[in-house]
């Protein structure tokens, strides 16, 4: 209970450092919508719908078109994007708390703080649900191979939602696709905490119940771990529709610093929230949260819309140009999601190597997270204790997630390349994974397996830097990028990608298992120095394909002086 009291004591202060937090990042929005690109200053007003969009957040006023054609541009990587001259939302200015925005930096804004819910629902089940998992009473207790099993299911389970996912967005635009499955999850979590407590009571006494809860909680447990990639890569294709290149390396880490912030308040409070309601009221709040957050994603479209740069304009028109093309007699274009998105990924390698890049990360990732919670239920046997060690563990990481994403890569985005981020990432594990495979090599530790507090330093280091360098690189990828790529490539490397990552690493630790019996911490370990090289080589791959600041610049430019 040690865990729960100093829980308690941080309370008060974590609560402070939200508020500032949260302040910093209104204003730093704020300065989006007033020229706060990476060469300060403001902009100039202008007639030019084009030229009014540059009000977002860059100082570039030179050489801007005036023409209100569409066109493309191509950039390293196979990146193209389609540049739509329909922005003129700079005439008029919103007040926010005190704050003058622009409608473009407040759809930004509005978009951000839906993510920013939607991690504080998801930060309040993941803890909930994995002490559910690794509970005696109604998951599988401290089972080695009940968690990489687990994980097999969740690529599957994945794919069904980008079915459902590309379904809607074929027929309805963005808008609809952000709600169907933002709303669907919140109610799957909501019943499912119902459930569990109507349950609960009955599980000691009847050995059937207590079966239908352990497989419960095992379904719950892969569903989590399956759709919140799904719902997080939408708010980010708002977002990179609407950002600039200048712009989305400079804001980009605020904006996830937004999510960070409010991770950690929920993270915090995991372990007081479970002693008060338990842990299906925990879920229960998680989807209670995660279905209000629909409300500021489509308040963001709404602001969109009216003011001429809604993402989903290139949807319909899309849609518009195939019907006709189909009426005339003209080559009719693929209407499934496998075969558009093997098209797009065709289309643009960069796409493929960003895949790659992500399976290997996740994998290690996955790896990592197998150890840490293996050790956990080990030396924390008591489902309280431990579902408030692993809330504070991960408020720890968004804590320092926030920051580097407020303080410091704002402050170094300007000097140090993507392409350097890139490869930098995967060293930095090859060392952690080095001493955990050799743990004596710290001089600290004498024995063969690794520590608690070696596997957490790992675990935390991988996920500080998933959470705030790697989410910035990652969401940096697509700004070039056409519609296809940042709503349909996007979420199938978003969902596919991550959680394929996941299961294929588990699977391959449920097969070795089953070949020759349970795999102990050490060889674990093990595992994880070869996976982090193997993140090393994707990386360097993908590092020779992204642009640099300056080419991702200059492409923008060119297509706007095209125009």
């Amino acid at each position: 209970m040690a865990a729960l009291a100093a829980l308690s004591s941080h309370r008060t202060s974590l609560a402070h450092q939200h508020t500032q937090y949260t302040s910093l990042g209104i204003r730093q929005m704020a300065l989006i919508g007033r020229g706060g690109g990476s060469s300060g200053g403001s902009c100039k007003k202008s007639t030019s719908p084009v030229k009014n969009d540059l009000q977002l957040g860059t100082s570039h006023d030179d050489d801007v078109p005036t023409s209100t054609s569409a066109i493309t541009t191509s950039v390293r990587g196979g990146a193209v994007r389609s540049a739509n001259s329909n922005n003129n939302d700079n005439s008029k200015t919103i007040s926010i708390l005190g704050i003058r925005l622009t409608p473009r930096a407040l759809a930004t804004l509005s978009m951000a703080t839906c993510m920013s819910l939607h991690y504080l629902a998801y930060s309040l089940a993941r803890p909930a649900t994995m002490t559910l998992f690794t509970s005696s009473r109604l998951g599988f207790g401290n089972s080695v191979s009940a968690y990489p099993f687990a994980m097999t299911f969740i690529s599957p389970v994945s794919f069904v939602l980008l079915l459902f996912y590309g379904s809607v967005l074929n027929s309805c635009g963005p808008l609809m696709a952000l709600k169907y499955t933002t709303i669907g999850c919140s109610v799957i979590l909501t019943l499912a905490s119902v459930v569990i407590a109507k349950l609960d009571p009955y599980v000691d006494t009847d050995p059937n119940i207590a079966t239908m809860t352990k497989y419960l909680v095992g379904t719950l447990f892969i569903f989590r771990e399956s759709y919140v990639q799904l719902i997080t890569s939408q708010h980010w294709s708002f977002i990179s529709s609407v950002l600039t290149p200048s712009q989305s390396s400079r804001w980009f880490a605020p904006i996830s610093g937004l999510t960070s912030v409010t991770s950690a308040v929920a993270a915090m409070g995991v372990g007081k929230l479970s002693e008060l309601w338990g842990l299906s009221g925990v879920l229960g709040m998680a989807g209670l949260v995660l279905g209000g957050s629909v409300i500021f994603g489509e308040f963001a479209y709404d602001v969109a819309e009216k003011n001429g740069f809604n993402p989903a304009d290139e949807h319909f028109r899309k849609k518009e140009q195939t019907k006709l093309r189909a009426k005339n007699g003209g080559e009719d274009q693929h209407d499934n999601l496998i075969a558009k998105a093997r098209d797009v990924f065709a289309r643009v390698p960069t796409l493929w190597a960003l895949f790659c890049e992500i399976l290997a990360c996740q994998g290690l990732s996955t790896l990592l997270n197998v150890l840490c919670v293996t050790k956990v239920s080990e030396v924390i046997p008591d489902d309280t204790e431990r579902a408030g060690w692993m809330g504070k563990f991960f408020a720890t990481i968004n804590v320092l997630s926030c920051v580097l994403q407020f303080g410091i890569l704002p402050a170094t985005s300007s000097y140090i390349e993507p392409s350097a981020l890139w490869k930098g990432m995967p060293m930095v594990m090859m060392i952690m994974t080095c001493l955990l495979a050799f743990p004596k090599l710290t001089g600290i530790s004498r024995s063969s397996d690794p520590s608690l507090n070696l596997i957490a330093s790992a675990f935390l280091v991988m996920k500080t830097m998933e959470f705030s360098v790697r989410r910035m690189l990652d969401e940096m990828v697509y700004v070039p990028l056409d519609y296809e790529s940042r709503f349909l490539g996007k979420e199938v490397i978003g969902v596919l990608g991550y959680r394929f990552g996941k299961s294929a690493a588990s699977l391959a630790l449920s097969a070795l298992t089953s070949s020759f019996g349970t795999i102990g911490l050490r060889e674990l370990s093990y595992f994880t120095t070869g996976a982090a090289t193997l993140w090393f080589g994707t990386a360097w791959r993908l590092s020779t394909l992204v642009p640099t600041r300056a080419e991702a610049e200059e492409a923008y430019q060119k297509m706007k002086k095209d125009n």
